[in-house]
């Protein structure tokens, strides 16, 4: 008996820990969860930045500020991005946090992959990201990729759309109503 419960012991410490999920509950023209699988192994830095906003709630009532039909959703400007506030400078802001230096990796933008949005400086991600609706290669090696989506890809693809060629999205966007990290 006893090798036995030391035999699973051993099985456990050597299995590898379940990936940390991040569960988005959307409202607005598009309404369920999307689930992504968060990339721990591939951008450490910006997945515990991510994980530490959404386990503070900063993340709950942000909008998707930018929207553009089969490239991206963009979202998470905490500061300047809530529902129900003055959105004129949504996608400017960022969090208390400080900003994060660039994990690029060999993981290509395809459809469902979220990535940190930043600036022109690789190493100006904060707290923004975004899901693609479709493979965008030329964003390969640009940009972090934090994760890829393994549920509700159809919660995606519904949500309210901006116009234009930045997709700003007018009147009122969908938004994230409650953002939680499963382990």
């Amino acid at each position: 008996m006893r090798a036995g419960v030391l035999a699973l012991a051993l099985a456990a410490m050597a299995a590898p820990a379940l990936a940390a999920r991040l569960e988005i509950d959307v409202a607005g023209e598009a309404n369920g969860t999307i689930v992504v699988e968060l990339f721990e192994d591939v951008a450490p830095q910006a997945v515990a930045q991510v994980e530490a906003l959404a386990e503070e709630g900063a993340y709950d009532g942000v909008v998707f500020h930018r929207v553009i039909d089969g490239f991206m959703a963009q979202t998470g400007d905490v500061q300047y991005g809530r529902a129900g506030g003055d959105l004129s400078m949504a996608g400017m802001g960022g969090s208390s946090l400080p900003d994060l230096p660039a994990e690029f990796s060999d993981r290509p933008f395809a459809r469902g992959v979220v990535g940190m949005a930043r600036s022109s400086d690789p190493d100006s991600a904060n707290s923004q990201f975004f899901i693609m609706f479709a493979d965008a290669p030329h964003l390969n090696g640009q940009y972090t990729v934090i994760g890829e989506v393994t549920e509700g890809l159809e919660v995606l693809d519904a949500i309210k759309r901006g116009e234009g060629a930045n997709g700003e999205v007018s009147g009122e966007p969908d938004r994230m109503v409650d953002v939680r990290v499963v382990r």
